[in-house]
Formats: C-alpha cells, sequence, structure tokens
C-alpha cells in the first residue's frame, strides 16, 4: 500500500493528486488498486498518511488446515499439528455482501448459461478466467449497478464474488473489466435461440405471442464529434439535452425478452419494425404470430406486409381515425368487460376496431382538462382587462398561454386584433367552442386499437393488448432497477456491449420473477434481492499461540423471514467455506 502521485497540467500549471494504491499479488501477477482519493497534499499532511500506512501495511499467505485447542489447554501428543487459540483477541474483519451474489450465481446455474458461455469465453494464455469476469460483470449489474471503475475499484471487495468464483481481485482489474465487453457483442443471436430453449424448458414458455415497443437511454456527454449510434432523437426520458440511442425490445407476455436491438438516436419509430420481423422470423422460423404494439410503431405498409405474410396483430391506434368510425362506434351500446373498463367494436375493411374506455382514466383527463382550461380562461380574461397593452405584446402573452394550456388552447376561439390595431374589447376577444368541447368530453378515457383477427369477442381483445404493459415493465426494470442509463461509454461497441450485460442481467431478474411467481406470489424480484443481500460474509479472525491468525470466513446466518422465503423459493444454502491458517510478515517501511 502506498501514495502514488497524479500529476496533471491545468492552465499552464502543474498540480499533483495524490491517492492511496493498493498492490495486490494475484495468480497472475501484481494489481494496482486504488484505494481512496485524497486530491492536493501539502507536505504536512503527506506525512499524516504515511505515518498511517506504516501501521496498516501488511501481507499473508495461505497454509494448511489444522487441529484446534484453546490456549489454556495441553493437546494431546498423538493429534498432528496442533494449533492452540486465543479466543479472548477474536475479531471479525472484512464484511461483504454475500447473499445477493450467491442468488445470482444460484439464477445464472438455474439457467445452465455456463453450458453457453464456456466454449465461447475460454481462458486466456495467462489465465484470465472470462467466464468469471462476465459473471462478475452481470451481477454487478443486477445487484448494485454502476459504472465497470466502481465495480473495479469499490464493488468487487464490498463483494463475496471472489469467494463464490475461487477468484481474487485480477478479475475485476479495469483493463480486464472492459476487454470482457468487447468479446460478447458476437454472441447476442446464439444467446437469444438458447435462452429460448431455456425458458421453455423451465417455465414452459410460449412464443406465439410477442410484445414489440422501443425506448430510448441516453449519454452524458459531450457531442460526439464521428458518426456513430449516438444521436440527438425524441427522448422518452425528458433528456432532449442529451445524445441518445434506441432501443426496440421484443418480450412474451410474461415479459421473457426474445430479442434486441440498439440503433442511432435519430431513429424513427416506424421504420423499425420491417426489419425486426425478418429478423424474428429468421431467428425462431415463420408461423402465424400474434404482434402486439404500441400506436406509432406500425404504418399502414408494415400492416399491410404482415397481412400479406399471415401475420396477426394487435396495435394501438390514434384517436384520429375515431371521426371515420364514428357512426358505427357510437350508435352502439358500451359493453362491460370488467370494472370501469367498457368496450366497442367496428369494423373497416379487413380489420377490426376496438374502441375502449377506461372510468379511471376519463376521470384523470377529464380532471387535467378541466384544471388547464380554467387556468386559460382566467388568464385570458387578465388579458383582456389590461389597460395600454400592445398587440406585440399580447401575442406574446397568449404564446406562453398556449404552451402551458396544451390540448385546452383548442377549445377556444379566439379574435385577435390586426395588425397595427388597438388591444380593445371589440377587437380581443374570445368564447369557449362548445362543439369541440363536447367532442373532447366523449373522448376523453378512450382508446382505439386495431386488429386484423377474426375474434368478435371485444373483452379478449383488450385481455390481450393488456399484456402490452410486460414490455414497458421489462424497459422499466432495465432503467430503474438495472440502471441502464445514462450511458458513458463512447465506442459504439462498448455501448452495445453495456446493454448486453444489462439484458443479460435481466433474463436473470425475469427468471427470478417467474420462480417468484409459482411459488412466492406477491413479491417482487427487487425486493427478494434486497432480503438477499441482508447475507453478508465476514472473516473471523483467531489468533493462536505461535503467532499465527486462523481466519474462517462465514456468511452469517439468514433472519426467519428470509429461512421462510429459502423454503418457498426450494433453495438451499451451501456448506460454509473451509477455514484456512495464515502467518503474518511484517513489512518495512511504505513505498512512496
Amino acid at each position: 500500500m502506498y501514495l502514488k502521485c497524479h500529476r496533471r497540467r491545468k492552465d499552464g500549471k502543474e498540480h499533483r493528486y495524490w491517492s492511496i494504491v493498493e498492490s495486490v499479488r494475484t495468480r497472475r501477477g501484481v494489481m494496482k488498486r486504488p484505494l481512496l482519493y485524497l486530491g492536493e497534499l501539502n507536505d504536512s499532511q503527506k506525512a499524516q498518511w504515511c505515518s498511517a500506512l506504516d501501521v496498516l501495511d501488511e501481507s499473508t499467505d495461505s497454509v494448511r488446515q489444522i487441529s484446534l485447542f484453546p490456549e489454556d489447554r495441553t493437546p494431546p501428543p498423538e493429534v498432528s499439528h496442533p494449533v492452540r487459540i486465543r479466543l479472548s483477541r477474536l475479531s471479525l474483519h472484512h464484511p461483504r455482501q454475500w447473499g445477493g451474489c450467491w442468488l445470482a450465481m444460484e439464477l445464472w446455474n438455474e439457467l445452465d448459461l455456463d453450458r453457453f458461455w464456456s466454449p465461447r469465453l475460454p481462458a486466456s494464455r495467462k489465465g484470465t478466467g472470462w467466464l468469471h469476469v462476465l459473471k462478475t460483470l452481470v451481477t454487478y449489474r443486477l445487484l448494485d449497478p454502476g459504472s465497470e471503475w466502481r465495480l473495479h475499484r469499490d464493488w468487487f471487495k464490498a463483494s463475496a464474488m471472489a469467494d463464490l468464483l475461487g477468484e481474487d481481485e485480477s478479475i475485476a482489474a479495469k483493463n480486464t473489466l472492459y476487454r470482457c465487453l468487447d468479446k460478447l457483442g458476437e454472441h447476442k443471436a446464439d444467446l437469444f435461440s438458447f435462452l429460448k430453449t431455456q425458458w421453455r424448458l423451465l417455465f414452459d414458455a410460449s412464443y406465439e405471442v410477442l410484445l414489440y415497443d422501443l425506448t430510448s437511454t441516453y449519454f452524458e456527454c459531450d457531442v460526439p464529434e464521428r458518426e456513430g449510434l449516438r444521436k440527438f432523437g425524441y427522448s422518452r426520458d425528458k433528456r432532449s439535452d442529451c445524445v441518445q440511442v434506441v432501443i426496440a425490445l421484443i418480450v412474451t407476455p410474461e415479459g421473457f425478452p426474445v430479442a434486441y436491438e440498439v440503433m442511432p438516436g435519430n431513429t424513427s419509430d416506424k421504420t423499425t419494425l420491417p426489419d425486426f420481423l425478418r429478423r424474428i422470423e429468421a431467428q425462431y422460423g415463420k408461423m402465424n404470430r400474434l404482434w402486439i404494439m404500441d400506436r406509432g410503431i406500425p404504418t399502414e405498409d408494415a400492416l399491410e406486409q404482415m397481412r400479406a405474410e399471415g401475420a396477426s396483430y394487435l396495435v394501438g391506434t390514434p384517436r384520429g381515425r375515431l371521426s371515420k368510425l364514428e357512426d358505427q362506434l357510437f350508435g352502439q351500446p358500451w359493453r362491460q368487460v370488467q370494472e370501469q373498463i367498457e368496450v366497442k367494436l367496428a369494423r373497416d375493411g379487413e380489420d377490426l376496431y376496438v374502441l375502449t374506455r377506461s372510468g379511471s382514466r376519463c376521470d384523470k383527463e377529464r380532471s387535467m382538462r378541466q384544471r388547464k382550461l380554467k387556468k386559460l380562461w382566467k388568464r385570458l380574461h387578465q388579458l383582456g382587462g389590461m389597460k395600454n397593452l400592445k398587440r406585440d405584446e399580447l401575442l406574446l402573452k397568449l404564446g406562453a398561454a398556449k404552451q402551458e394550456a396544451g390540448k385546452a388552447w383548442g377549445l377556444v376561439d379566439l379574435r385577435l386584433p390586426q395588425p397595427r390595431e388597438a388591444v380593445t374589447p371589440e377587437s380581443f376577444h374570445f368564447r369557449l367552442n362548445r362543439k369541440k368541447l363536447r367532442k373532447a368530453r366523449r373522448g376523453e378515457g378512450t382508446y382505439l386499437l386495431r386488429t386484423n383477427l377474426a375474434a368478435e369477442q371485444p373483452e379478449e381483445l383488450w385481455k390481450q393488448y393488456m399484456v402490452l404493459n410486460e414490455v414497458e415493465q421489462a424497459f422499466k426494470e432495465l432503467k430503474n432497477d438495472l440502471d441502464i442509463r445514462p450511458v458513458y461509454h463512447q465506442k459504439d461497441e462498448r455501448i452495445e456491449a453495456h446493454i448486453f450485460v444489462s439484458f443479460l442481467s435481466y433474463a436473470l431478474q425475469v427468471t427470478l420473477k417467474q420462480r417468484a411467481k409459482a411459488r412466492a406470489p406477491g413479491l417482487t424480484p427487487r425486493a427478494i434481492l434486497e432480503k438477499f443481500k441482508a447475507v453478508q460474509m465476514i472473516d473471523v479472525h483467531l489468533p493462536t499461540t505461535d503467532g499465527r491468525t486462523l481466519i474462517l470466513p462465514r456468511y452469517t446466518q439468514p433472519e426467519k423471514d428470509l429461512q421462510l422465503l429459502l423454503h418457498q423459493l426450494n433453495l438451499t444454502l451451501p456448506e460454509q467455506p473451509p477455514p484456512r491458517l495464515e502467518e503474518l510478515k511484517k513489512k518495512c517501511g511504505a513505498d512512496l
């Protein structure tokens, strides 16, 4: 352990920054691991840190197992390798998170991912276990997501991955993590084919109904100078100030991911569907699948192509098409499919349309419209009562009011002053358009579905469309639980690898979700992981009478609620790790 100096030139002046770095001897050589960033130090501060390092610096070597006796008892002569321990000097060291890491490895093994990755990620000639590096990256993303730098600097040492994998800190070296990312992208299609088989075996997953949607994830970085995936576009994260990439995802109704694609951030939703249809048919075979999509994704040409190829679809449709179907739809009575949900049917050519009205959604939209219309009406009266108001000033204030009012602005008819005309009650007045208001009231809480299915039961179509929430839930878990955003990588290959690792972690999470659904209903995967993360591993240090230390790595015993959860999930904790005996060797001085 030593102080390392980092030199930087800023504004023509050299600055020196200091950090504490630990030299870790691994089976593949010495690795430098930053422990603490200290910033700029003066001479006295530097001397204080050096003094502290002299006390902390030590190294250990592993030795054999032995027979234990208390220090106040003499071992029998027939016992070989006896060691007497000083129980009064027992101490606890290196607490680290074990339970979540162990559960992640159990999910990995349940999917049999070693069988897939072992031939694709063989160990390097220097002995780097790329498979173990990938397991570390995926577990980190599942449990406590962050940057690879944070994994290297903090998380790996605070976790029990080294204990579970039989590795040391060399697999969490910064460059090792990045090099592992570079090896993943070429195996994406093969992995999803493998997962398709595994989920069918484990959960009887079906791929006859597929859900398709898009999202975006942003980058907190400077605008890239070269061409690549990072582009400005429509941001679903409300971060139009950041470049982004678009992610298209296909999942089953149970949430199992079938395929995904990373596209430039300025990709239009309408241009993505045809390529995806061909890709799914090439990978999963051609069959009459039902595709469920949100509005804005399929174009008329894409739907025509799907009809020609015998594919079925159930898609959301813009409300603007209601005017064409108004006579059919509004002449029918509403049919209730569940509490506060009503539907109607209409047919136009080959397609069947389902108008759906949600009572709760209607109340919400009506309340929003009334609030904004009331505020706009009050503001218009204020503008009409202002004296000495110029026309240009009036237009600026109306523009601000229009932006705040949103759709409520279209419900009001205004008479504006002509150029060079004074603002008076005669030149500026307004009234409520009651015809538009009645039409808006009829459309509140409604949405329109479109399908080429022959079903005549609208409640069945509505229930099928509601499973589209699963793809939205998948995006929510990727962004919130697995922290896929923001992305800090700059190379396109690393960007895709970052998203690939996130989807591998999501594969573990959705596997846990399905297991919990059958055996522990009501618990979310995130709640289960948080329960398991409470199980820590601690090194129990027992000094011996001959100057050595017996170290017993032990995970803490689960509390009663976790014991119940283990029983429900049919999981059994492994045996405690074997103890080891270490012989202390004092190290003189510290390298500065």
